[in-house]
C-alpha cells in the first residue's frame, strides 16, 4: 500500500509504503534507488540487512541512506514496515549529521537522537491505524522541516543540479554544470556530500543504473542499445557498472527477472 504525503511535505517526499511479508524471505536482493528511506517497524517482526558485508539486525526505527552498493534483506514472515521515502536532495532536511555519515549503512535512529527517537517510534505504535501513523510521522517531518528550515536553499539548489542529470542523459560534466549554475566545481562536490551523502557523479551513477534497470527487465532492447541510450561508453561500460550495482551481469538480471526496490522485488523509477 502506498500512500501520498501532504501538499506541504510533497516537495521532499515522495511517498509513505507499508510492506507486510507474507512468508520468510533470505538474501533478498535489492539495489541503489537513489532515495533515503526511513523505516519503521509495526509489527515488532524480524529483519536483517547485510550491506558491503556486514549484517545488521533492523531496529525499531532505521535510516537507509543512499547505496552505492547491492543490500541483501532478510525478514520474518509477518513482518511488516512503514517506509517514508525521501527525495535524494531532501534528506539534509530532516536529519542533522552530514548525510555522508548514512552513505551504505542501515543506522539505528535510537543512535541519532534516541530520546526523540523513541518518543516517535512510541507514538507510532500507540496510534490506531495506518493513516493516524502517517499522521504522527508527517507531524515529526514538518517539526523537522521547521527545525532545519535554513537548509532549504541548498536542498532546492540541490534539487536543480540534479535536474540537470536527466536532461543530459544521464551524464555528469561537472564544468559545464558548475559553469550553467554560476557555481564552482569544488562547491558543487561538497554541496552533495554534505548535502545527500554521495558525490555527483556517484549520484548520475545511479539515475543511469536505475534507468538501465528499467529497460533491461521491462523491453526487449538489446544491451548496446540499452547502454546507448542509458549513456554510457560502451556495452562493456554498461556491463561493468551494472554488476556493480546488482552483483550480476544485465543479462542474468533480465532472465532471473530480479526487479528493484525495497518493495521487495518492485521495480521503482527515480523522478522528480
Amino acid at each position: 500500500m502506498q500512500i501520498s504525503p501532504s501538499a506541504s511535505l510533497a516537495p521532499y517526499i515522495k511517498s509513505y509504503t507499508v510492506v507486510s511479508i507474507d512468508k520468510d524471505l533470505r538474501d533478498e536482493v535489492f539495489y541503489p534507488s537513489g532515495y533515503i528511506d526511513l523505516i519503521v517497524n509495526i509489527s515488532g517482526g524480524a529483519a536483517a540487512t547485510i550491506i558491503n558485508g556486514k549484517r545488521k539486525n533492523t531496529p525499531d526505527i532505521e535510516l537507509l541512506g543512499h547505496l552505492t552498493l547491492p543490500t541483501r534483506l532478510t525478514v520474518a514472515q509477518g513482518t511488516s514496515v512503514l517506509i517514508a521515502r525521501i527525495y535524494p536532495y531532501a534528506g539534509t532536511l530532516f536529519f542533522s549529521d552530514p548525510l555522508s555519515e548514512f552513505t551504505n549503512y542501515a543506522t539505528d535512529m535510537y543512535d541519532v537522537a534516541k530520546s526523540e527517537s523513541r518518543d516517535l517510534y512510541d507514538r507510532i505504535m500507540e496510534a490506531d491505524g495506518l493513516h493516524a501513523k502517517i499522521n504522527i510521522l508527517e507531524t515529526y517531518f514538518i517539526q523537522q522541516l521547521k527545525k532545519n528550515e535554513g537548509r532549504v536553499k541548498k536542498a532546492t539548489i540541490l534539487h536543480e543540479l540534479s535536474k540537470q542529470f536527466f536532461m543530459n542523459h544521464h551524464t555528469l560534466d561537472l564544468p559545464a554544470l558548475a559553469q550553467d549554475s554560476g557555481l564552482s566545481e569544488r562547491y558543487i562536490q561538497k554541496l552533495y556530500l554534505m548535502n545527500m551523502g554521495i558525490s555527483p557523479s556517484a549520484f548520475a551513477a545511479v539515475i543511469r543504473f536505475n534507468k538501465s534497470l528499467q529497460m533491461v527487465l521491462n523491453t526487449p532492447e538489446s544491451l548496446t542499445a540499452i547502454a546507448y541510450d542509458c549513456g554510457y561508453y560502451d556495452q562493456a561500460h554498461f556491463i561493468k557498472e551494472f554488476k556493480k550495482f546488482t552483483g550480476i551481469t544485465p543479462s542474468a538480471s533480465r532472465h532471473s527477472l530480479i526487479k528493484n526496490d525495497i518493495d521487495l522485488q518492485q521495480a521503482v523509477n527515480i523522478g522528480f
